[in-house]
């Protein structure tokens, strides 16, 4: 019998290991297929794509998906504005959400209730989008570039992670530091801060994607400035026109692209469109991932 249980004994974790390394592989072959699926299409000859066939690899090679794409000389710097936008609102974003959540993180601090009360309040009511964009025009930030960055500035979930993340942190590391002498806004920009390090890089991922891949609030408050066009809101312009003409977007564009040889299509124009949007934040995130996780388990435990 005790041959028997350690037999098992052994042959479980095997199997156990076994199973769960199929699974994950199954997770990431289903993950990954989407993904490399676009490219392959954005990176096809359209006409050859119409054809079928094209799942993880090119069967006729051409970048014309992409030349069509980039025809237009408002891309770049639409590009320009969607990276400045993204900057500003999670540099500022972090810094000032981080400073609210230490704040009523602060048990002193009489009227901490009550307006958490009000930030999560915004997360199940919301007045809707007319009285919105009423708001925005009589602040006088529409066709304005702070109208990307003013308005979601502070997210209420975001400031629950953070000031519960900052509630988990030992009292008496801001303790000693009043003792010699240190104010409020020094502690927590010498210590509170950087001690944040990992929620900090959650919520800046959060931030990040989201103002990157925002496109309506352009359409909604400066669609008639080309200026303040991000990349996001040309690309959703470039391909509905795509998918209303079914031809070559070059053409709309009227300029020398009508000669290239290779057929663009709606499904490879759409193709490449995701790749050109989603490619950034792929590079960003390997840099944050490893805070990820740990982040965002810490900053959601329950007080």
């Amino acid at each position: 019998m005790k041959a028997v249980t350690k037999s098992s004994g052994r042959i479980e974790p095997i199997v156990f290991h076994t199973i769960n390394t199929i699974f994950m592989l199954f997770v990431v072959a289903i993950t990954l297929y989407p993904f490399l699926h676009t490219l392959a299409v954005s990176l096809n000859d359209g006409s050859d794509t119409l054809a079928g066939g094209v799942y993880f690899w090119p069967r006729a090679w051409t970048l014309e998906n992409y030349r069509a794409v980039f025809i237009t000389g408002t891309i770049y710097h639409a590009a320009f504005i969607s990276v400045s936008r993204t900057v500003l609102s999670t540099v500022l974003g972090v810094f000032l959400t981080t400073m609210l959540a230490y704040t009523l993180a602060q048990k002193q601090y009489i009227f901490r209730k009550k307006i958490s009360m009000l930030f999560i309040l915004t997360m199940y009511f919301n007045a809707g989008l007319i009285p919105n964009y009423f708001l925005i025009k009589d602040l006088g930030l529409l066709h304005s570039f702070m109208v990307y960055i003013l308005p979601s500035m502070v997210s209420a979930f975001n400031l629950i992670i953070l000031r519960t993340y900052i509630r988990s942190l030992p009292g008496s590391l801001t303790e000693s530091a009043k003792i010699d002498g240190a104010g409020e806004f020094r502690i927590f920009w010498k210590i509170i801060f950087p001690l944040c390090t990992p929620v900090l890089a959650t919520v800046a991922l959060f931030i990040a994607v989201g103002a990157w891949n925002s496109w309506f609030d352009t359409f909604l408050y400066a669609s008639s400035d080309i200026n303040l066009s991000t990349l996001q809101y040309e690309m959703m312009k470039l391909l509905g026109s795509t998918m209303s003409t079914n031809n070559d977007p070059s053409a709309l564009a009227g300029n020398q692209h009508n000669q290239m040889q290779a057929l663009v299509t709606p499904a490879s124009i759409r193709a490449a469109i995701t790749i050109v949007t989603a490619v950034p934040i792929l590079f960003v995130y390997p840099f944050l991932q490893k805070y990820f996780v740990v982040g965002l388990n810490l900053g959601s435990v329950k007080e």
